[in-house]
């Protein structure tokens, strides 16, 4: 989920605290605003962005809606069912963010709407990140205690669980919370963060964001995956097992790659940032270019993780495949609505499986991987 906020924090540093940089730079000649053509793009983009997201989000809410009278859900679906909460929230900051980025950042809707579309955008980008880091360790600790006796099995209520998720995304936020405002830099209206300290505390801001966003949950996204893994490698047997492990081996590549194509550039810029605003490494024109023009880039690649998420944990997943089908098939046959009647996702019925005491066989721990991934 993105760090559109670095356009309203490190931009502006550019343009204001770095000023005194520029004049210590001679062979600089642009305008510290980049390309008037680009910011038009990333304003493009982020309204595709928005649509994308608000169709695929609002595809996932009517996917994961069950019959009534039904109670149980399994955990991995009122994960992705949050998951797709924050996405929504997310995408519904960026018409802002485009109408920021295409006036050259200058903000035109006052002070309390940049405390405000801050502060969600950063809250929805920690929760986004949790409840992804949640599903991976979800996953395996399904799959990996599926053959233990139920009555060993601990298990945290779920909703506990993603009640701290958005409690500790909000807490992670209140930084922006506290310090977000709206200043007028060289006779612009910016929307950026005021820290009393300026460098030393904007650099411990994006160190934070860096390792609680990025470093912290791609370890344990990976460690998770990697395990999950092996103890599927070590359990196929037969050669339609083999295929399923095939399938899972895919899925949870696709999930580790594109959490890391879509974080990693951008995090990695703004940890740059971070080595400049400490004087570990010098301020200098490859910097200034490579913020300037390349950071906005790196920025649009994070915000297409909203839009993502929907495709990635819910319609790759057969069961809301089957349903999308259905769907579709009740739309476009004349005589659809009498004779395709949805039924709730299968997901919700395996879930109950989850709650009957496990049979030590390799159809349990296969019934599991149906489920979740």
């Amino acid at each position: 989920m993105g760090e559109l906020w670095n356009h309203n924090t490190t931009t502006p540093w550019n343009r204001s605290a770095g000023q005194d940089r520029f004049s210590s730079l001679d062979d600089i000649d642009m305008p510290a605003d980049g390309s008037p053509t680009l910011r038009i793009l990333i304003s493009i983009v982020y309204s595709v962005v928005c649509a994308a997201g608000l169709v695929g989000n609002l595809l996932v809410f009517f996917l994961m809606k069950v019959r009534r009278g039904r109670k149980k859900r399994s955990s991995i679906n009122l994960f992705i069912l949050n998951l797709a909460v924050t996405d929504f929230q997310f995408v519904l900051t960026l018409p802002f963010w485009a109408v920021d980025t295409a006036l050259d950042f200058s903000w035109p809707f006052g002070n309390a709407m940049c405390k405000i579309i801050l502060s969600v955008t950063v809250m929805n980008m920690y929760a986004s990140v949790f409840f992804l880091t949640a599903m991976s360790v979800t996953r395996y600790w399904s799959v990996a205690s599926a053959l233990k006796d139920r009555t060993r099995r601990r298990v945290c209520p779920v909703r506990w669980v993603i009640a701290g998720l958005w409690v500790s995304a909000t807490v992670a936020s209140l930084p922006t919370a506290i310090f977000s405002t709206v200043k007028s830099v060289a006779g612009e209206r910016l929307c950026l963060l005021g820290f009393p300290d300026g460098q030393s505390w904007l650099a411990l801001y994006h160190l934070q964001k860096i390792l609680v966003a990025f470093v912290f949950p791609m370890l344990i996204v990976t460690v998770c995956y990697l395990l999950l893994l092996r103890f599927v490698r070590l359990r196929s047997m037969n050669n339609n097992q083999v295929k399923r492990r095939s399938r899972v081996t895919r899925s949870v590549t696709i999930v580790v790659l594109s959490f890391f194509i879509c974080w990693m550039p951008n995090h990695a810029i703004t940890f740059w940032g971070v080595l400049v605003k400490f004087n570990v490494v010098n301020w200098d024109k490859t910097y200034y270019m490579v913020h300037t023009y390349i950071h906005p880039v790196t920025v649009c690649l994070a915000h297409t993780n909203s839009c993502l998420n929907p495709v990635l944990y819910c319609l790759m997943r057969r069961e809301f495949r089957k349903k999308m089908k259905e769907l579709f098939w009740r739309i476009s046959s004349p005589t659809g609505a009498n004779t395709c009647h949805l039924r709730p996702f299968s997901g919700t019925v395996r879930a109950e499986r989850e709650n009957q005491p496990a049979a030590a066989s390799n159809m349990t721990l296969w019934s599991i991987l149906d489920i979740y991934c």
